[in-house]
């Protein structure tokens, strides 16, 4: 079992209840899915990049990425509907936790200048998102083996019914918010 899931038990569950004041325990938000998106513009015309960046992603993951598709075809970039343009992991369970330890504890400090995370990057119904610039912050990614330097995005999708709840569920787990 993973030491996030073991801390979210014995440490958040008893922490929220309080602070919300539920009645039961399966008011208490807790971690639904963690999304981690790769776009890559370059694979219009490269789909060797395509397959690099699936590379980076299933190493970072645990897990194969799955290819996401143009919606609509834009003439200014030379994107028709249906090209592959990016990858995606849609991580659950037991990855998802050992996801999130690695990423609060060891990518996150690794971040150049790191202050914390926006405090603010909730969508109102208590899912989080942000941004990563580089794959290089992930200790599995070796720099001589890239071939570009990618970002990506995460996205943290709770069962918490505000910000507020979702905020404080993230802080309790350990996610580093930057002080306002």
């Amino acid at each position: 079992m993973s030491r996030l899931l073991d801390k979210y038990k014995a440490d958040v569950v008893p922490a929220l209840m309080k602070h919300f004041n539920y009645k039961n325990v399966m008011q208490v938000p807790k971690l639904d899915k963690i999304v981690i998106n790769m776009a890559c513009g370059d694979a219009v015309g490269n789909q060797k990049v395509l397959e690099s960046a699936m590379a980076d992603l299933a190493t970072i993951a645990g897990q194969k990425p799955v290819i996401t598709r143009a919606r609509k075809s834009l003439a200014a970039w030379k994107l028709r509907k249906g090209m592959a343009i990016g990858c995606k992991v849609t991580l659950r369970g037991s990855r998802m936790y050992d996801f999130l330890d690695k990423f609060m504890n060891i990518a996150l400090p690794r971040v150049r200048d790191f202050r914390g995370v926006n405090r603010n990057s909730f969508d109102g119904r208590g899912n989080y998102a942000l941004g990563v610039k580089e794959q290089l912050i992930f200790p599995e990614i070796e720099y001589d083996k890239i071939d570009k330097i990618r970002g990506m995005d995460i996205i943290i999708t709770t069962t918490a019914r505000s910000d507020e709840e979702a905020r404080e569920f993230l802080a309790l787990l350990g996610m580093p918010f930057a002080n306002a």
